[in-house]
């Protein structure tokens, strides 16, 4: 298993539809998710800023990520939920939220 943390802006504008949002999900969204080898998954906020954790239990992170973004309902949730993001500005090319590097761990 592998931790991943990742970092993004939202605009200010965007909090209570960003929260609405999340606050149901759709069922075939999550289940993408977990086909993806995807667990433990959380979003928090803070004030403009969202942090996510999640776990990854697969063997290919790079194929499951394509097919996560191959998916056509995941597709339309994310062209909901990117116009309220906002990259950071030390996110790598390709990336849309910035993948953090763990610095402490306990279990």
């Amino acid at each position: 298993m592998q931790r991943y943390g990742q970092l993004i802006g939202i605009n200010a504008e965007a909090f209570a539809e960003y929260e609405r949002l999340h606050a149901a999900v759709w069922p075939e969204v999550l289940s993408t998710i977990h086909a993806c080898n995807i667990r433990n998954y959380s979003i928090f906020r803070h004030n403009t800023l969202l942090f996510a954790y999640f776990e990854y239990v697969g063997q290919n992170f790079e194929a499951d990520m394509a097919m996560m973004a191959a998916d056509p309902k995941t597709q339309e949730w994310w062209a909901l939920c990117m116009p309220l993001q906002q990259p950071v500005e030390s996110v790598k090319p390709g990336e849309w939220w910035a993948t953090m590097s763990e610095v402490f761990h306990v279990d």
